[in-house]
């Protein structure tokens, strides 16, 4: 065997170690069901994302063909009939059979699924750019709109088509708010809805980014006639795509040519007298908007980057272990183990929390159907669902050009490894649902409005406080001192607006790394194992780098031996 050839058979070893199965060889996720899932709902859990992680070879394979080639806009048929339609690169319809098959969206249908559905989400997002989360988002969102808020007859209309397990037959839901003149600023919106004596609304204006260009129902903000300005005048509305076969006063402008989930249409859309029916009090528009939808998609954003995370950590470490310079694999090196253990160590913390707030997530769905619920666990599933998705996708970003390096120049080329595409979803993620400053500006109102701030503080220490291990309590002990000076300086942000303007980012920031901490330690302490060694940590290393400003590794005799730990076997033979 020549040199040449060795070095391909590295490549082949490499790609071979991803797992047949990434639900079944994913011991973390396995951990974090058993957390919070028992008895024969774990047990249908397991068997339905089994079955789903079964087809990720074949679902690889399918995106991989497809996921160069933009969707394409045709306005007119043959004839010179408007149409509307988005045209996508073969197999992209295929691909999206194989998500809707495995009940991502019909779990949306009843409350109390969150667990099911987040598991799906977070399997089908170790596909970079396969194009089809965001629908998917965007129809979950929609769903729970209409549950909560809808005439009944409006909900027997479009749920069973949107929560349908046949791709083709299935309706997608789309939710547009941004408009050219404003994104986060939602007050500025200035599309126009104006009642119709049957009872229905007439929608005219235009929408800025709007993804799922291709849906079939649209979820949208519009401002009555005679409504006041800013948010307080906005009417949330369902506005379908076809009205008795034809285009319902609907129009795409053209489709964006965006970073990242490349194969998934967005595009800016005009809408012209459109049919409209209105969800809720007419008044009650950015309310449910935000709750309902907003709250949803946050909650799945994150759920996204963990799956892209989770990806990014297979791929390096799983290169790392068969491809070899200057004589041994490069996983022998400290730098490429080093690198590793901050990957792993991001993606558990991004798992634990996410998955905890999945279990408010549940509730609050739940709530909604009129169970109980804990205004404690309200509140802060309000403050977590927001700093969640900021802290998510922030640590997103960091861990793929990590993994990226550790491919070297492979890294960076499209067709040898999915982690280019994971980089792109994952900054186009930080910018969905809320920017991290206007998450930020959203966390720091809610505190100071709903008084928040004492039951953010409160949960995380109690948990850390919980830890009775000495070795994992001295972790706590750290992180617990770096909250007690959190506390005073998140008092000082509710008191100073400008300086809470400044400085709360940072504050926030350190808050949910604390709750990540506190979380990783608590499962570390309730699994005396080789996964508890690995999260206990995966939760030091954490503190090192965010809780603790006087940390150095270098001073640290016992690093080497902390990155060891983190990684575990993960890089044996």
């Amino acid at each position: 065997m020549n040199v040449f050839t060795k070095a391909r058979d590295q490549f082949a070893d490499w790609r071979s170690r991803y797992p047949e199965n990434p639900f079944e060889a994913d011991q973390h996720l396995d951990l974090v069901n058993r957390r919070y899932i028992r008895g024969d709902r774990l047990a249908a859990l397991r068997e339905s994302a089994s079955a789903f992680g079964a087809a990720a070879g074949e679902l690889a394979a399918i995106v991989e063909g497809y996921r160069a080639n933009l969707p394409q806009l045709v306005r007119f048929d043959g004839a010179g009939n408007a149409v509307e339609e988005v045209r996508f690169a073969s197999g992209y319809e295929e691909a999206g059979a194989i998500v809707w098959r495995s009940g991502l969206l019909a779990h949306v249908a009843t409350a109390g699924r969150s667990f099911e559905q987040a598991n799906l989400f977070y399997l089908a997002s170790l596909h970079g750019e396969m194009g089809h989360m965001c629908a998917a988002t965007c129809t979950t969102g929609l769903i729970r709109v209409l549950r909560r808020h809808a005439t009944n007859e409006l909900q027997e209309r479009l749920v069973p088509k949107l929560t349908a397990t046949d791709y083709t037959a299935a309706f997608r839901g789309a939710q547009f708010l941004t408009e050219v003149q404003g994104g986060s600023d939602v007050g500025a919106i200035a599309t126009v809805a104006t009642a119709a004596p049957d009872g229905t609304y007439r929608i005219s204006g235009e929408k800025w980014f709007c993804s799922v260009a291709d849906a079939d129902t649209f979820l949208l903000l519009a401002r009555p006639a005679d409504a006041p300005e800013g948010t307080a005048g906005l009417g949330c509305f369902v506005v379908p795509r076809l009205i008795d076969g034809r285009l319902n006063g609907f129009a795409i402008r053209r489709l964006k040519d965006k970073l990242g989930t490349t194969s998934m249409a967005s595009g800016e859309i005009d809408f012209a007298d459109s049919v409209a029916y209105v969800v809720g009090d007419v008044g009650d528009g950015f309310k449910i908007m935000v709750t309902a939808m907003l709250n949803s998609s946050r909650w799945l954003n994150a759920v996204g980057d963990v799956g892209i995370l989770r990806r990014a950590y297979l791929e390096a470490s799983n290169y790392a272990a068969v491809r070899t310079a200057f004589g041994q694999p490069i996983a022998a090196f400290p730098l490429v183990r080093s690198q590793l253990a901050a990957i792993k160590a991001e993606w558990l913390a991004a798992l634990h929390s996410t998955w905890a707030l999945t279990e408010l997530d549940e509730a609050v769905d739940m709530a909604s159907g009129g169970a109980a619920i804990d205004q404690a666990d309200a509140g802060f599933h309000r403050y977590l669902v927001n700093a969640n998705k900021l802290g998510c996708s922030l640590a997103a970003t960091s861990p793929v050009r990590r993994a990226i390096e550790i491919l070297g120049g492979n890294g960076a080329i499209e067709d040898f490894s999915v982690l280019p595409s994971l980089l792109r979803d994952a900054v186009v993620y930080e910018q969905w649902e809320g920017t991290h400053n206007v998450l930020t500006a959203q966390v720091l109102r809610d505190m100071g409005r709903l008084g928040l701030a004492g039951i953010v503080i409160d949960r995380t220490s109690t948990l850390l406080k919980g830890i009775a291990d000495p070795d994992l309590g001295a972790i706590a002990g750290r992180a617990e001192s770096t909250l007690e000076t959190l506390a005073g300086s998140v008092s000082r942000s509710l008191e100073d607006p400008a300086h809470g303007a400044l400085h709360f980012r940072n504050q926030l920031e350190r808050l949910l790394r604390a709750h990540q901490v506190a979380l990783l330690l608590s499962a570390a302490e309730a699994n005396a194992d080789s996964i508890g060694s690995e999260l206990g940590a995966a939760a030091e290393l954490l503190t090192n780098a965010y809780l603790d400003a006087g940390y150095a590794a270098e001073a640290d005799p016992h690093y080497a031996d902390l990155v060891e730990r983190t990684l575990g076997t993960d890089l044996d033979a």
